[in-house]
């Protein structure tokens, strides 16, 4: 079974034995487990204090992608040290804080509790099918990669468009639209692993945690707008 897996990697073009591929792949699920950790408590303090106000309108957009791109260059930049993950866990908790704006608006609905735990269920569902097709899939999908980002870059403008324009049905559209992507990202990402293409746990684990973060805030949204029930 391992020289299965060592001779599909080699298929692949990536020179990395099945034990190290299991290794990456054991390490990433690991510190995703944990980077859940500084993420809830992100979005515990920022509905708390209410931190997730200031990620709202322009100035907010400014803020977000100031942080977001900092912490990942950083992450980047130190992924091979000893505070990859420290750096990693960090932006976990970052962007818990900007998930707290769509919690907190979440909870006031009547059945806000139920909508996030029914979003947690759904998006640990498309993770557990994504992954299991990882493991199953022969083939390469390393092509997918660049029409997934053309997708991404293009659902970003739409984002910033619509924070200015404040459409509804654009918002619909649109969070449809990012759990498709970042759906099949997940696939995408998981199989890289599974093939020995990202020998890296810590680069690894920060393209599920986005992908999951942005599965997760999009399924919220929709059920947030779709079964909200005020008082």
């Amino acid at each position: 079974m391992n020289e299965q897996l060592a001779d599909r990697s080699r298929t692949f073009g990536y020179a990395i034995s099945a034990q190290e591929r299991n290794k990456v792949l054991r390490n990433t699920y690991w510190l995703l487990a944990l980077s859940m950790v500084p993420t809830v408590l992100g979005a515990w303090m920022g509905v708390e204090f209410g931190i997730g106000k200031m990620f709202t309108g322009g100035l907010g957009l400014v803020l977000f992608f100031a942080g977001a791109f900092g912490f990942v260059y950083a992450i980047e930049r130190t992924k091979n040290s000893g505070i990859g993950v420290p750096v990693l866990l960090g932006f976990t908790f970052f962007m818990g804080l900007v998930l707290s704006r769509l919690i907190e608006s979440t909870l006031g609905f009547k059945n806000g509790p139920e909508l996030i735990m029914t979003a947690f269920g759904g998006t640990a569902g498309v993770f557990f099918l994504m992954a299991s097709a990882a493991s199953v899939i022969k083939r390469d999908l390393s092509g997918m990669g660049q029409w997934l980002f053309v997708g991404t870059i293009v659902l970003l403008v739409g984002g910033i468009v619509n924070v200015f324009v404040g459409s509804s049905t654009g918002m619909v559209v649109m969070s449809m639209a990012a759990i498709g992507i970042f759906s099949a990202y997940m696939l995408y990402d998981l199989k890289r692993i599974v093939d020995g293409g990202e020998t890296n746990y810590v680069s690894a684990t920060l393209a599920l945690y986005l992908d999951i973060f942005n599965v997760f805030q999009s399924l919220l949204a929709l059920l947030g707008i779709f079964g909200g029930e005020r008082d």
